[in-house]
């Protein structure tokens, strides 16, 4: 009996370190790859409460703006394996940068957790410009190759690409002018700095700032009101997706716990409420196939990137 209550002893007092080395058993931090204010970062706040729940410890939204997302998600990619460091970005940063700038990651540095969204994305109107509609924009930017100014989150971002297919598509240009992301470019396009600019819808509603289209084919469920670019003789599709991203040698149980809680967090009523708000579309794909989604984009960015004459040699 004496070995028994040995053993019940020693079985007893272990149990404290396997409850320690259990996930997660500490905060977690989530790193935002773009400033305060733009479409990741409303996402990330929006998703972080429902998060938190589900993983049963605080998650904790961290800012690293800077370089299109490319800073970010080089801090993503080198940092430790264990869980406590994921960050939550769009897929320019992952599909497109790493053939504009010369960066420390690729497709393959990371280890893809959930998709959280997926965003149509919609021509957005600055204040105190000279037009109010799109034929107007047009009639702007036929007056001089720099009338029109317009602006994104970078070089060759998702928004900076779809602004110039739209305006070639119409045979027009503009003057561009880079933001660090789309919370500084907000802030410019309210003080009239900038005429035009394309990102989700999320941010619209977030400042007021007027819609003149919506890069679809169709309009938007939250926006009955406004064109499509197809109804206006331009069809195309524009959309921005992210979600939870890690280092590439995440275990995979810890993975599949943290996907299994995003699942959770985006399905949830919370996060639908607050996403509606932002005219942003909760959407859930478990990591295999977020990452496909990635990756295969990754390969058709590098060609379009080539064609547009702006990738990096």
């Amino acid at each position: 009996m004496r070995w028994i209550a040995m053993l019940s002893a020693v079985l007893l007092s272990s149990q404290p370190a396997f409850a320690q080395d259990a996930y997660p058993n500490r905060a977690v931090q989530l790193i935002v790859p773009f400033p305060p204010g733009g479409n990741t970062d409303l996402m990330a706040r929006a998703l972080q409460a429902e998060l938190s729940k589900a993983l049963g410890q605080q998650v904790v939204a961290v800012n690293r703006g800077g370089a299109a997302g490319a800073i970010g998600v080089a801090e993503i990619a080198r940092s430790r394996p264990d869980g406590y460091t994921i960050g939550i970005s769009p897929n320019n940063a992952v599909t497109t940068q790493p053939y504009l700038q010369n960066v420390n990651y690729t497709a393959e540095s990371l280890r893809y957790l959930c998709l959280v969204y997926d965003n149509p994305q919609v021509l957005i109107l600055g204040r105190n410009t000279p037009f109010n509609d799109f034929a107007g924009m047009l009639a702007l930017a036929r007056t001089g190759p720099e009338a029109l100014i317009y602006g994104a989150p970078g070089v060759g971002s998702t928004q900076h690409i779809l602004t110039v297919q739209l305006l070639r598509a119409a045979g027009v240009t503009g003057l561009y002018v880079p933001f660090t992301g789309a919370g500084p470019l907000s802030q410019a396009a309210m003080a009239g700095q900038v005429m035009v600019f394309v990102e989700a819808a999320s941010i619209p509603a977030a400042t007021g700032l007027g819609i003149l289209a919506v890069l679809g084919t169709q309009r938007m469920a939250a926006l009955p009101n406004v064109p499509s670019t197809a109804e206006l003789g331009y069809p195309m599709q524009g959309n921005t997706y992210g979600g939870l991203i890690a280092p590439a040698g995440l275990p995979d149980a810890i993975a599949e716990t943290i996907e299994r809680a995003c699942q959770t967090a985006v399905t949830s009523e919370g996060f639908r409420v607050i996403a509606e708000r932002l005219n942003a579309v909760p959407s859930f794909q478990p990591g295999a196939a977020f990452r496909e989604r990635f990756v295969a984009e990754s390969v058709t960015n590098r060609a379009l990137l080539q064609e547009l004459g702006i990738a990096r040699q």
